[in-house]
């Protein structure tokens, strides 16, 4: 059987999944971590109002000579909603963030000033302007707070909120539910039979789905002997998306090709590991089949669904990288192999153990994929090669 081309089959899914994208209003308080689906204009000014950022005396610095007494005419403090006047000759006590007095143009912090019976001298002049924060000095109405696709951290929110800004835009996190297949396997915990296994890739793929911005919403095994199309019925109520892991190759008991083949695409591509792949549709529902190894599933995740899944939540694709290879490395004509490898203080990236797909504690220390094209046999030490961050 002809193997679709790795380039191909990552075009297929991304259009499987393109569907997907959406947005959805939310408010700012919910906003961690989300991604901008438009920007983000300030509806007031910031700061709003001419105010001290200091705790000392509101002054007329023209008013202001050392050591010369001025009265103090009252004190403001932050919140206060009445509008005070300065009288001219005179002092008024403020608060940090306390609305500036009409009149006055400076502040002199209270550790540069004497207070004492109803009056303040002054150790130095100020000038005009000294720890006032003006309106708008920060941002006008209509300034730009945050731009399309920012994916909002800590300090955007503070930026939004102080800008009176209540809801936002943004793009929508995808709905993924996961079905492992197999009769052998059993949960952590459980003691395994003879034949047993124990089920890791249900939690891969909800670890990598929720990383590269999904939320899952099922999870859930089926045996390879007659409730997967009942499980699957079930994933795609409140799901966008389904992911399977097995059940695709070419035995006799192959659950997820023998109900989804006529509802999609099965089939190897030219990738090593991970050659078996399907999508389908199930109930309106796409669902994208990955391979029952534990290596399999990483790397197809990664190669294959990452970027487009990605894009729907409105997330920038994840960049490659190019190192030299520590060693020489051979590889299988055909395939494009993806070598789970370490990169060295010396810049150069070394493979880490063998091929095997079933090898997943082995790759929990890689912490990148080195790619080898499908063209090459045989690569030099030193041999620029393409590298991709493991999540």
């Amino acid at each position: 059987m002809k193997r679709r081309p790795i380039g191909d089959h990552r075009a297929e899914v991304a259009a499987h999944v393109a569907g997907l994208a959406r947005t959805e209003t939310i408010p700012v308080t919910a906003g961690l971590d989300r991604v901008t689906s438009r920007a983000v204009h300030a509806p007031h000014t910031l700061p709003l109002f001419d105010n001290s950022a200091m705790d000392g005396f509101a002054v007329r610095a023209a008013d202001v000579r050392v050591g010369t007494p001025l009265p103090v005419r009252g004190r403001i403090y932050a919140g206060d909603a009445k509008r005070h006047r300065l009288p001219g000759g005179a002092a008024m006590a403020i608060m940090t963030g306390a609305p500036l007095p009409r009149g006055a143009d400076a502040v002199i912090p209270v550790e540069q000033a004497d207070e004492a019976d109803g009056a303040v001298c002054f150790r130095h002049v100020p000038e005009p302007g000294a720890f006032v924060r003006t309106a708008g000095e920060d941002v006008a109405v209509g300034d730009l707070v945050v731009a399309a696709g920012t994916r909002l951290a800590p300090r955007h929110l503070g930026a939004l909120a102080a800008s009176g800004v209540p809801t936002l835009d943004v793009h929508r996190r995808p709905t993924v539910a996961i079905v492992s297949t197999g009769s052998e396997l059993i949960r952590p915990g459980q003691k395994p039979a003879p034949g047993q296994v124990f089920e890791s890739n249900s939690l891969v793929l909800q670890s990598l789905s929720v990383k590269h911005g999904a939320q899952v919403t099922f999870v859930a095994s089926a045996r390879d002997d007659g409730d997967f199309d009942t499980i699957l019925t079930a994933a795609c109520l409140d799901a966008d998306l389904v992911l399977t892991s097995g059940g695709i190759s070419m035995g006799e008991r192959e659950p997820v090709r023998q109900t989804l083949g006529e509802h999609g695409w099965f089939g190897p591509i030219a990738m090593q590991p991970g050659g078996p792949q399907g999508l389908a549709t199930w109930n309106d529902t796409p669902v994208c089949c990955f391979p029952g190894n534990p290596v399999s599933i990483l790397v197809s995740f990664e190669v294959l669904l990452r970027d487009a899944l990605r894009a729907v939540a409105g997330l920038p694709p994840v960049a490659p990288a190019t190192a030299p290879l520590a060693h020489a490395v051979t590889s299988v004509a055909g395939k494009t192999q993806f070598l789970r490898g370490v990169g060295n203080p010396d810049g150069t990236v070394s493979p880490l153990g063998g091929p095997g797909s079933h090898l997943a504690v082995t790759a929990a220390a890689a912490d990148l994929l080195i790619e080898i094209d499908a063209d090459a046999t045989e690569l030099a030490a030193g041999t620029e090669v393409t590298t991709w961050p493991l999540t």
